[in-house]
């Protein structure tokens, strides 16, 4: 029985329909971070809500890994496996439509990643620990995750940030720090310029316009267009300025 992807991803889906890395990080801090990491032949590699497998797919063709991601969304899964076909993977890769909440593998995967998606978790916290039951002994756990620049001044600078309250993220060193708080050492990281924001958030614009363009009277036109309306000044006016995000590279203590 297929997955069905929840209503609130729907308005994701479609923003980010023309996207290969759903989060601030640009295709060379991605390879970037392939290899920080060291990655080596013969490793395996479990990517939880992969979205459209650009990481799991070019860390295939690049360090000749294997693996499996794991996301709730059928556009991405579909975009993913159109990947992995392109750069000629498909045999290493697994792609996996189903709530990555759910998902455990057996703990032999030397990588565990969920960048900029705790929420399959419950948080952090529980992301971690989800995610460490498929890691090996002496594995690498990679967590993307937002954090505040500089504290938000006040609640409107919060919501123009679309978080939903200033608690749900920290500042950079209190995360670290909370890295360790949580038994991992922080062994790696690589972390997100305005300009990758600036990339992932306004290649949005363009797609939810012309998703508009192409389905004015869809049930979610009306909610599409009004973030449109502001999206753009509220990246410039907040979310460059106070919201930063970074992936971590951690390892057991």
């Amino acid at each position: 029985m297929d997955t069905p992807t929840p209503a609130f991803l729907r308005p994701f889906e479609i923003r980010e329909a023309a996207h290969r890395i759903h989060d601030p990080l640009s295709e060379e801090k991605l390879a970037i971070l392939g290899r920080a990491l060291r990655l080596e032949p013969g490793m395996r590699v479990l990517d939880l809500a992969c979205g459209s497998g650009e990481m799991l797919c070019t860390w295939a063709r690049d360090h000749d890994v294997s693996g499996t991601g794991v996301d709730i969304s059928a556009d991405f899964i579909a975009a993913a496996t159109a990947r992995a076909g392109e750069l000629g993977v498909a045999d290493r890769v697994e792609l996996v439509h189903a709530d990555a909440g759910e998902h455990v593998g057996a703990p032999a995967y030397d990588v565990v990643s969920c960048l900029g998606a705790t929420w399959i978790g419950g948080g952090l916290a529980g992301t971690l620990a989800l995610m460490e039951r498929s890691l090996r002994p002496g594995g690498l756990l990679l967590v993307g995750e937002p954090y505040w620049i500089q504290e938000p001044p006040d609640e409107e600078t919060v919501r123009g940030c679309e978080v939903g309250a200033r608690e749900d993220f920290r500042p950079l060193p209190d995360l670290v720090r909370g890295f360790g708080d949580l038994g991992w050492d922080v062994v790696e990281m690589v972390l997100a310029t305005p300009d990758d924001w600036d990339r992932y958030a306004a290649a949005q614009w363009l797609t939810t316009r012309r998703w508009l363009d192409e389905h004015p009277d869809d049930a979610l036109a009306p909610q599409l267009r009004a973030e449109l309306d502001t999206a753009p000044w509220r990246h410039v006016t907040y979310q460059r300025t106070y919201l930063g995000w970074g992936v971590f590279a951690l390892m057991r203590r």
